[in-house]
């Protein structure tokens, strides 16, 4: 598996509704292997193999990461952020930041990166309820002309952090959620076209699943699908503060983690569960007693509906800048994805009943 994609896409901004940049490279990837690609009017970036194939799976990861846009630059070029997705501010005070800035030029769009860093303040660092409206980003302009002059109201604003390598085959950076989970499908489609897998497989790195997802559900709704496999994070229960009686024990390491859900079609998780088990990959479990939060949601409720599962990425520290993944976990995440899409196909019985 290419390690070094999964780096590039987790240092590349894709600050929801603004993930182009993002999508470019995954695209870029998905040649390797595609026997066809596709984009939408929304974004989404879709790597297909057997697309003449009848029976048809969609594999969805969301591209997208929290972060901010820029509302309002100020006279003394300071810049006023509005927050797209579910950003905890307080955590941003005094970090280091990076704007993405996107124009047009020579009728190419072209991006650049300004860094810069969320002012610190004795107000802000008493606060004990700071929001997206108090932090201000400080690029290193002294008027408001020289900070337009690199910038422009609606510009993504995400943390600057690289991905770092821990101990224990531990990985560490921001927008994890959902990178992995991109980096995922794409793989697994990879590995299943070379395995000989026969379905039709639409390989989808979806737009804003942190703020709206309507990348979802112009896939879904377009695609039609016979069923969807969603990858996405999930929250470890072994961290600091964590509590496994919430959604269950799930801990970085032991694999990927099946959801057990209303919204999870039954029969899907028992073929991933006869995969895993042949594969001879461990299986962890998450309960959501309602929706997942996920582009399953979505998905599942487009159209006549779309059975769907949801495969995760054990996760710590979530929706911060210090997200934390093992690599074992991502790698039998792909593995047992591209397992199951050699044994899915035409007469597969989605129903949990049966009529006598």
């Amino acid at each position: 598996m290419d390690r070094a994609f999964l780096y590039k896409l987790l240092s590349t901004p894709s600050v929801s509704g603004c993930e182009e940049p993002n999508q470019i490279n995954a695209l870029a990837f998905g040649k390797t292997f595609a026997h066809e690609q596709k984009v939408d009017c929304v974004g989404n970036a879709v790597s297909v193999v057997n697309p003449e194939a009848p029976f048809k799976v969609l594999l969805c990861g969301h591209m997208d990461e929290i972060g901010f846009r820029v509302t309002h630059i100020q006279d003394d070029g300071l810049l006023r952020v509005q927050r797209a997705g579910g950003v905890r501010p307080a955590l941003y005070v005094g970090s280091v930041m990076q704007v993405v800035h996107e124009a047009e030029q020579d009728g190419k769009t072209v991006y650049s990166t300004v860094p810069g860093v969320v002012a610190v303040t004795s107000d802000l660092v008493k606060s004990g309820d700071v929001k997206d409206k108090d932090l201000l980003i400080d690029i290193g302009a002294s008027s408001r002309e020289e900070a337009a002059a690199v910038v422009s109201v609606g510009d993504a604003v995400c943390a600057d952090t690289q991905v770092r390598e821990l101990m224990n085959g531990r990985i560490t950076c921001r927008a994890l959620d959902d990178k992995s989970g991109a980096f995922v499908i794409l793989e697994a489609a990879k590995k299943a076209a070379e395995s000989g897998a026969r379905c039709g497989i639409y390989a989808q790195t979806s737009v804003g699943e942190e703020t709206t997802g309507r990348g979802a559900y112009v896939a879904a709704a377009g695609l039609k699908p016979d069923c969807a496999i969603v990858v996405d994070v999930t929250w470890a229960s072994d961290c600091p503060g964590a509590n496994p009686g919430a959604t269950g024990d799930v801990r970085l390491g032991k694999g990927p983690v099946l959801c057990l859900s209303g919204m999870v079609n039954k029969k899907m998780n028992r073929l991933l569960e006869k995969t895993a088990h042949e594969l001879g990959i461990g299986v962890q479990y998450e309960v959501a007693g309602g929706h997942t939060s996920t582009d399953g949601d979505t998905i599942l409720q487009t159209g006549e509906g779309v059975p769907m599962a949801l495969v995760s990425v054990p996760l710590r520290y979530m929706h911060s800048s210090v997200e934390m993944a093992s690599w074992s976990d991502i790698e039998q995440c792909v593995d047992l994805i591209a397992g199951f899409l050699g044994k899915v196909g035409a007469g597969f019985d989605f129903s949990p009943l049966s009529v006598e």
